[in-house]
């Protein structure tokens, strides 16, 4: 039986891009989130004119579960592939998830998405949505359906502490706004421009 979780939107009272710059710390690891290990890149690539990015990790996740358990599948660590798509022009993260370890027994799917409040610009929404479908599992998946949706709602319950944790750090670095992206201006030479280039480091 797949199981489901829908979060409800969740607001933060700041830009999207004070928000964005806030999410791009918790890489590569994060120690508010004990279970997040690490994670590499795969691939990161940006669209000409500096509007989209497209970012793939690997990322390493610990495996909090009994010890009996732990013992049977014989791994501490499990592996999700995530992947971001950031679209600065219209304001918009849209992240998906998926398991890479036992995908043949466990299909676990995650979308997330960032976007402007409909009613106010200057806030920025969350939403949330997972799947879990497990097909297989050594006998254990009602356990593990169980372990795992309880977990899960833990580790969203931490996500809005952690992002006011780093708008909170860059706060007291001095970085309380950052401009919206606009259409680079091909008339403005390269050496002008560098200015601009900082602030906009958290997309790259």
């Amino acid at each position: 039986m797949v199981q489901k979780y829908q979060s409800p939107v969740r607001v933060y009272k700041y830009p999207f891009e004070l928000v964005m710059a806030a999410y791009e710390r918790r890489f590569p690891t994060c120690p508010q989130i004990p279970v997040f290990v690490g994670c590499e890149v795969l691939s990161d690539t940006n669209s000409p004119d500096g509007s989209q990015r497209v970012t793939e990790r690997r990322c390493k996740l610990n495996v909090e579960a009994p010890y009996l358990l732990k013992k049977i599948i014989g791994v501490d660590f499990v592996y999700f592939v995530q992947k971001n798509m950031l679209d600065v022009r219209n304001r918009t993260l849209n992240i998906e998830a998926h398991n890479e370890s036992f995908a043949s027994r466990v299909v676990v799917l995650e979308r997330c998405r960032y976007y402007v409040h409909p009613e106010n610009s200057d806030w920025t929404c969350f939403e949330q949505s997972a799947s879990l479908d497990i097909r297989s599992f050594f006998g254990f998946e009602n356990s593990m359906e169980k372990l795992a949706m309880k977990q899960y709602s833990q580790n969203i319950a931490k996500g809005k502490e952690i992002i006011e944790h780093f708008i909170s750090e860059l706060k007291k670095e001095g970085v309380t706004y950052l401009p919206p992206w606009s259409e680079p201006n091909k008339a403005v030479p390269d050496d002008e421009d560098d200015d601009d280039d900082d602030d906009y480091d958290y997309l790259r």
